[in-house]
Order: C-alpha cells, then sequence, then structure tokens
C-alpha cells in the first residue's frame, strides 16, 4: 500500500517552472549542485551551465542511513568543483540556481559568497532550502533550518534586494507529509504495529480532508523559495 505523497516536491517543481520559465531567453544561468540536472528542463531558453561536486553516489555509496537514492548520475555536469570554489571569472553569470544544496554544504554562507562574486550586479539569484527535512544524502547533510529570517539577514548584508520570499507549504501540509509517511516507514522497518500505521495514516488523511484550512506558515514549512537581485 502507497499513500507516501511528496507535497514539498512537487510545489517546488512547480514553482521552479513557473520561475526560470519566466527569465528572459538567452541569460547565462548557472545551476550551482545540479545534480542530476533535475531544473535543466525549465532553462531551454536559457544559455545554461551545470556545477557539481559529483560526490554522491547514492546506495552504491555503500551508507545507508536516512533517504537515500539508489543511484545518482552526475556525469553531464559541466563544472566539478567545490560549490564555494568555481573556477569561472567574476562576475560570469546573469542568474544563479541553487536549488536543495545549502542543506549540503557544512557552510552555507560560503557559497553565497562565491555566489555574488559571479553573479552580475543587477543579476537573479534563485535558491530554495529545507526549513524541516529529514536526513537525506547522507553523509552530504549538514543542516537545515533554513528560515525567512535566514534569507533576510544574509542576502541583505551581502547586497541583494529580495523580490520574492515565499513559503513552500506549512506546518499543516508538514505534517500531512510525514504522517503518509509513517505506513510505509514501519512497514519497512519491519515493526509487527505496520498495519495499525496504516490505519493511522488514513485517519490523518481524513482529518486533513475535513479541517479548515487556515495556514501556520509562522510555525514551519518544508522551506522557503528565494528570488533576489544583486544590487
Amino acid at each position: 500500500m502507497k499513500i507516501f505523497k511528496d507535497i514539498n516536491e512537487t510545489a517546488r517543481k512547480d514553482w521552479l517552472e513557473k520561475t526560470l520559465s519566466a527569465l528572459p531567453g538567452g541569460l547565462r544561468l548557472l545551476d550551482a549542485g545540479a545534480g542530476e540536472l533535475q531544473n535543466r528542463k525549465y532553462c531551454n531558453h536559457l544559455s545554461y551551465v551545470s556545477q557539481d561536486f559529483c560526490q554522491y553516489h547514492g546506495v552504491a555509496g555503500g551508507l545507508q542511513e536516512g533517504l537515500q537514492t539508489l543511484a545518482w548520475d552526475t556525469t553531464n555536469i559541466d563544472i566539478v568543483s567545490d560549490i564555494t570554489s568555481i573556477p569561472l571569472p567574476d562576475v560570469s553569470f546573469d542568474v544563479i540556481l541553487c536549488s536543495e544544496v545549502l542543506e549540503h554544504l557544512p557552510e552555507p554562507t560560503h557559497a553565497l559568497d562565491e555566489f555574488t562574486r559571479l553573479l552580475k550586479p543587477g543579476g537573479v539569484i534563485i535558491l530554495t532550502a529545507p526549513y524541516s527535512s529529514n536526513v537525506h544524502m547522507a553523509p552530504y547533510h549538514y543542516c537545515s533550518g533554513f528560515s525567512k529570517y535566514w534569507y533576510q539577514h544574509h542576502l541583505t548584508q551581502r547586497g541583494y534586494a529580495i523580490r520574492q520570499l515565499i513559503a513552500n507549504g506549512d506546518w499543516y501540509a508538514l505534517l500531512r507529509q510525514e504522517i503518509s509517511r509513517l505506513g510505509g516507514l514501519e512497514r519497512r522497518l519491519g515493526n509487527w504495529s505496520w498495519p495499525f500505521a496504516y490505519a493511522y495514516v488514513l485517519l490523518g488523511m481524513l482529518y486533513f480532508k475535513l479541517r479548515a484550512n487556515k495556514p501556520a506558515v509562522d510555525l514551519a514549512c518544508f522551506g522557503w523559495h528565494c528570488v533576489a537581485v544583486k544590487i
């Protein structure tokens, strides 16, 4: 039985498609930490350059902790480097995209410094990162909790004007997603009570169908979607 629905990823993909598709054609874009180039399909009208450190290999890498990908193919990456030291000249890009990468960096603000170096004045930076997330892509998962205040503080400090800062989901959406994960997780772990977990999930899903749709963004969310301009 499969009940889990990744509300987080679905909403983020929709936002990225809308945001990237709205960019003027011909701009040079860096997809930093591009991984398997999942966002390239939204950038066909742009001059697209991908970067990744290419050291994560999924389950094939041997580590089973947290949520892992069975395989991870980065053979099509243009630039293989540390994200905090990309071997390109200053002001090389009109747009920099960094989606769901900052949590995998020991020092995320160092990446912001590098993006600032690479971005032209008036250029656009597009960021997403989890406010709340489970461990994934271990051992390359160092932090979470990227609140709207994190973006406001660190981007303003580096001379950016924030044009858009919106929450992906809220506390209720987060709770709904994690409840939907429970049955499958218990079954995978071999807990004898897994059938009751599925019953709990179904009851939870019914509750979310019935509850009044009042959000709680101030409490928690999946993460924040940010667009900022380098002044």
